[in-house]
């Protein structure tokens, strides 16, 4: 009995790996297309527990009416099949979501949602079953059941810190989500065989060999082709942090993230001016007195440094600056050097949390820009007061921080909590909304400034023929929505910062109202 039950304690650490890895690559899976909100998380984790509510619930009854070790492989094999093709169910479900994500069919999309979450009810049930199940096996007399029932909840929770780390450190960067499924489902379904052959012999194991088969073949199909159906699609890959596709379209290489509606990086060779957030980095030292120098601007911190737009925007117009670019995700900065011509000598990458990265650094910035969001949402860490007192800190005594915000049409509650936070620590902050775009400026100077001063500054820049074009064309582009940003928004701080809830709220209120209609 003492070798069965070694078998048993296996079968309870495999099971209680997969769960949890199981469960992250989940929420890895639906953020590549849905993004990676609470909501999306609540609803995974949520409804996780729910199957493994009724799989504990389930396994205790089967238990008692099949208490056999061949029984208990059974169910993990099972569990490890329906984990291992999740893929293949998935991907057309997925690649809808995403054709109806860019066309702005909600039923639809919810649809998906809903139904991609169903197909892990399955295998999470089976999984379920696990720990209740080998209790009952386990257990020989009642005067150790408590000892027994602690070492197999033991034995599960270390396969389920296992499990939490194994896809998104090592399984979801290496081989990609897909392939992650389908590595669980094969190692689960090994020790599931390997258990029943030991446990019932040969004859018993030959009555699953269809098995593998079925997972290999499943694997097989469910892998062809790109992961979304996307207009010029040239590169595909996941890394730790994002999943991450590039699109060349009429010659622009576009840069989109997870569920892609958004563009984080945008490169022609022909074109220096895309008329969206990144070329405004450029504008923020003209806040100050007039006339202001270009050769002022001596170094510049980029956070959210992507694939470098804004960084060769800054290296056209400044190319004497040195510029310090943040950006959390290697694979992005791999994917700037192959199709975005990041590749220049005065820019400094540092592969680093935004945040963490500024407070090391020991220089100060006449420009630090911050452009970090998912749209619509944006780490909440990096929208508090504490966090835009260490910008200020880092800015020199005419310097002018400015960072990217998502509002939807007229709803701007988190423009307004930013405004209002932003104007908290910095005594003048100026709002651009970009025109054709959801994207929404805010810039925020160390010193007291006027709008004014920007104005005065284009007229002394366009009187200068060596003034860059693409400058020029960023101020012009600015004057013609800024305005003094509004104060009424609450004030986010590292305590309390409900940066979801605000976007979540705006969101609801747009579609309540029925302006979506006017979208599509």
């Amino acid at each position: 009995m003492k070798q069965m039950r070694r078998y048993l304690y296996m079968g309870v650490f495999f099971a209680g790996l997969v769960t949890l890895a199981a469960e992250l690559s989940a929420s890895r899976l639906l953020g590549n297309y849905y993004g990676t909100s609470n909501l999306v998380w609540a609803s995974i984790i949520g409804l996780i527990l729910i199957y493994l509510t009724t799989g504990y619930t389930l396994g205790g009854r089967w238990a008692d009416k099949s208490p056999h070790l061949r029984t208990f492989f059974l169910i993990l094999a099972w569990a490890a099949l329906l984990t291992g093709v999740i893929p293949l169910a998935a991907r057309p479900i997925l690649r809808l979501s995403s054709q109806a994500f860019d066309q702005m069919q909600i039923g639809t999309l919810l649809g998906a949602f809903i139904s991609v979450l169903l197909l892990f009810s399955a295998p999470i049930i089976l999984l379920g079953t696990a720990s209740p199940f080998a209790i009952r096996l386990a257990v020989e007399d009642k005067e150790h059941s408590g000892r027994v029932s602690g070492k197999i909840y033991a034995i599960s929770t270390l396969g389920s810190f296992i499990g939490t780390f194994l896809p998104s450190l090592i399984m979801i960067p290496l081989v990609g989500t897909y392939r992650t499924f389908a590595i669980l489902g094969a190692m689960l379904l090994f020790i599931a065989m390997f258990g029943i052959w030991k446990t019932n012999g040969t004859s018993a194991l030959l009555k699953i060999l269809w098995m593998p088969v079925i997972l290999a073949l499943a694997t097989l199909i469910g892998l062809k082709g790109n992961d979304k159906i996307a207009l010029g699609l040239v590169f595909e890959d996941e890394s730790q942090y994002n999943y991450i596709q590039v699109q060349h379209v009429n010659r622009y290489y576009l840069l989109r993230l997870n569920e892609g509606q958004g563009i984080h990086s945008i490169y022609h060779p022909d074109i220096d001016t895309y008329y969206g957030p990144w070329e405004l980095i450029l504008v923020a030292p003209f806040f100050n007195p007039a006339p202001y120098d270009i050769k002022s601007v001596e170094r510049i911190a980029i956070l959210g440094l992507a694939a470098g737009t804004s960084a060769r925007q800054v290296n056209i117009v400044y190319p004497h600056a040195i510029i310090d670019g943040y950006e959390i995700d290697a694979k992005i900065i791999d994917v700037g050097y192959e199709y975005f011509d990041l590749d220049f000598p005065n820019l400094n990458i540092f592969i680093e949390d935004a945040r963490r990265g500024l407070s090391k650094s020991t220089h100060t910035y006449q420009i630090i820009s911050i452009d970090v969001f998912r749209p619509p949402y944006i780490p909440w860490h990096l929208t508090t007061k504490e966090f835009f007192r260490e910008v200020k800190n880092h800015l020199t005594d005419d310097g002018v921080m400015l960072i990217n915000i998502a509002r939807i049409q007229d709803y701007r509650k988190l423009v307004d909590a930013l405004a209002a936070t932003i104007r908290s620590e910095f005594p003048c902050v100026y709002s651009c909304d970009i025109p054709g775009t959801f994207n929404t400026i805010l810039f925020a100077s160390k010193q007291s400034t006027e709008i004014t001063n920007l104005f005065a500054n284009y007229s002394n820049l366009k009187s200068n023929p060596q003034t860059p074009k693409t400058l020029l064309q960023a101020i012009e582009l600015t004057t013609e929505c800024i305005q003094t940003a509004p104060y009424e928004g609450i004030v986010l701080t590292d305590d309390r910062a409900p940066v979801e809830w605000l976007i979540n709220t705006m969101i609801i209120d747009f579609f309540v109202s029925g302006k979506i209609e006017a979208l599509q």
